[in-house]
């Protein structure tokens, strides 16, 4: 084919090569960084990082799971007992009786396995800067159009799901008395719910994503996406399936743009959207 015709048909070839290159630029990228570490003298050692990531990994979701949780509080006012500190317990079981306090519990709990353990084990063990996991500002609005198609694609889907008993007995997970109003505790809710998506995001997709990146290369996306999904196992089976789409989604934008905000943002959107639709459908909001 001659250059004249070849010229005549570009609109053909450049938009599925546009596609091809958003995927496999940073998929390369961070494929060749995996290949330089590995071919390194530090990856003939055993690799420290791996195992601390995996251990901290682990040992979070066991805390946040046992120590979070409602059925966990037992454990909390037991423990106080037993170290001889019978009035803090009660104090903490009288707290514990209140839904909203349950649930500042629930999230302060995650937040510290979720964001402090873990950048203090970046900062003080890796000895590495908390930005390159995935908080750093610059570039926060990278590739804006595919979180607003993300999330383009999750509205019908938030509200065909709204409309399922098990969805509504779900979520907002704070629970409105009936003649209660949205101020404060809803709304305090849903502050704390916030911050705790920071929390799972860079947990997930920060620490473990970036932490893991140098020994798997792109494969971390789906070392960090297993236990991702387990973490949606109390949730509805059509949302747990939809969370290892999203662990992929969001681990792969992260490593191409090396930041976690935008991917807080939509999670942060898909879950007040999420609580809206489901307030609205048992008569809440009208």
């Amino acid at each position: 084919m001659s250059d004249t015709a070849t010229r005549a048909f570009p609109s053909k070839k450049r938009p599925a090569r546009r596609w091809i290159d958003f995927f496999r630029e940073p998929l390369r990228r961070v494929e060749a960084e995996s290949r330089a570490y590995l071919a390194s003298d530090a990856a003939r050692r055993p690799d420290r990082k791996v195992i601390i990531v995996l251990v901290t990994a682990a040992l979070g979701l066991t805390v946040q799971r046992f120590i979070a949780m409602d059925d966990g509080l037992p454990l909390i006012a037991g423990l106080l007992r037993d170290i001889n500190l019978p009035d803090l317990a009660a104090n903490f079981e009288e707290a514990m009786t209140a839904q909203i306090n349950r649930l500042t519990w629930w999230a302060a709990v995650s937040l510290l396995m979720y964001v402090v353990v873990p950048m203090l084990i970046v900062r003080l063990v890796f000895r590495e800067r908390v930005r390159d996991y995935g908080v750093k500002l610059g570039g926060v609005f990278a590739d804006f159009w595919v979180y607003a198609l993300m999330m383009a694609l999750a509205w019908p889907a938030i509200f065909l799901a709204s409309s399922n008993a098990r969805f509504q007995n779900t979520y907002p997970f704070y629970r409105l008395a009936p003649d209660e109003g949205a101020w404060p505790n809803l709304v305090r809710w849903e502050l704390l719910y916030t911050l705790q998506f920071f929390g799972v995001e860079f947990f997930f997709r920060g620490f473990m994503v970036h932490g893991l990146k140098y020994r798997f290369g792109a494969y971390a996306i789906f070392v960090m996406m297993v236990p991702y999904c387990m973490l949606h196992f109390h949730k509805p089976f059509v949302e747990a399936l939809v969370s290892i789409i999203g662990a992929i989604a969001l681990g792969f934008m992260s490593l191409r743009t090396r930041s976690i905000w935008m991917g807080t943002a939509i999670h942060v959107s898909v879950a007040w959207s999420m609580d809206a639709a489901s307030l609205w459908r048992q008569g809440w909001l009208g």
